[in-house]
């Protein structure tokens, strides 16, 4: 079993999440791919402190870029919002 450490990369701060954060109660993480939701409601649970009502997952495409002549490609990524339950938050800069 992989650590929680691993599951969850990065919890993304953007101008939609900080919406779906005050209206919905949902917070954005960047998670590894290879994730499943069980997974990282657990990762969620146990390093917040919280209790996950639900998780949606999407995988990302990496973007094509093109340099002169070169042309390369950023990896794929997994996004994943997760809902909690009602009076529960997870404050983002300390989890940064």
């Amino acid at each position: 079993m992989r650590s929680y450490k691993d599951i969850l990369k990065l919890a993304m701060i953007t101008e939609k999440g900080s919406h779906l954060q005050e209206d919905n109660n949902q917070y954005i993480f960047k998670v590894a791919v290879e994730a499943n939701k069980i997974e990282i409601k657990r990762a969620i649970e146990e390093l917040f402190s919280v209790k996950v009502k639900s998780v949606r997952t999407m995988n990302m495409r990496g973007k094509v870029k093109t340099l002169g002549r070169f042309s390369g490609k950023r990896p794929n990524w997994k996004k994943a919002i997760v809902t909690l339950k009602e009076g529960d938050s997870i404050d983002l800069v300390e989890a940064i």
